[in-house]
């Protein structure tokens, strides 16, 4: 699905992450650890081209979805971004109504007729356990909503525009226990329907819902992937002495 090829990101001319290449298989979870500073979220900026919303930040190398380079000249980033979606480490639902936070970005793409919204609305809503509890709630504020709830409405939202790709930048990190749990049911739920990757500093949630662990560190102060593969060989014989320091708490 996603393959990066000496993937290289720095921002103001210092490196920030070196020389990435990683396969990401169609319909499968891969989950990006490692301590913070290895550049994670500037790694999963780069698969749907937020970085271009960076001034200051440079991208070299390759990001290749099916087979095509997303940093071509003939790219729409806009439809990149549509089958690459993308959800934040705090929820950031629109200061709206929960119907309008669902209707909004379909309507930029396209979808116009009334029924379409609302049956696209209903299904993605239901897809993440929210239906039943907005659907007396739809003409509410969705600032309203838990915080457990404005990040079920953030990731249905997106699956709305019905993407290829989600992309999770530590989804949990401020959420409950309970809500934690909702979302990582979710994300196990989507397998095989679209592929996820997950940003994370919880290695047993990673180890909970990857299919694929691909662990970044710091060396010579820029991030850099240090090893990859099926998430039970990685936690359990990892190739790498830092990689097997880090899961075992000794490193990091």
């Amino acid at each position: 699905m996603i393959t990066t090829r000496n993937l290289s990101i720095s921002y103001l001319g210092r490196p920030a992450l070196r020389d990435v290449n990683l396969e990401i298989p169609r319909g499968e979870v891969l989950a990006i650890v490692g301590p913070s500073g290895c550049g994670k979220s500037s790694f999963l900026s780069a698969l749907n081209r937020l970085t271009d919303l960076v001034p200051e930040a440079r991208v070299t190398g390759q990001v290749m979805v099916d087979g095509q380079d997303i940093f071509g000249s003939t790219q729409n980033r806009l439809a990149l971004r549509r089958k690459i979606g993308m959800i934040f480490q705090r929820p950031n639902p629109f200061a709206m109504s929960v119907r309008r936070n669902m209707e909004l970005a379909q309507r930029e793409f396209g979808v116009r007729n009334r029924d379409a919204l609302e049956t696209r609305s209903r299904t993605a809503l239901q897809a993440v356990g929210l239906w039943d509890e907005v659907q007396d709630r739809m003409t509410q504020s969705a600032l309203q909503l838990s915080g457990g709830q404005q990040q079920r409405l953030c990731i249905a939202r997106a699956l709305a525009l019905e993407p290829e790709v989600l992309l999770l930048d530590e989804p949990c990190s401020s959420l409950d226990p309970i809500s934690s749990q909702r979302i990582e049911t979710l994300i196990r739920d989507l397998r095989d329907k679209l592929t996820v990757v997950i940003v994370t500093h919880n290695l047993a949630q990673a180890r909970r819902v990857a299919d694929r662990v691909a662990v970044f560190w710091t060396k010579d102060q820029v991030g850099q992937l240090i090893e990859s593969g099926e998430t039970e060989t990685i936690f359990s014989r990892p190739s790498d002495p830092l990689v097997a320091d880090y899961l075992q708490g000794r490193q990091g």
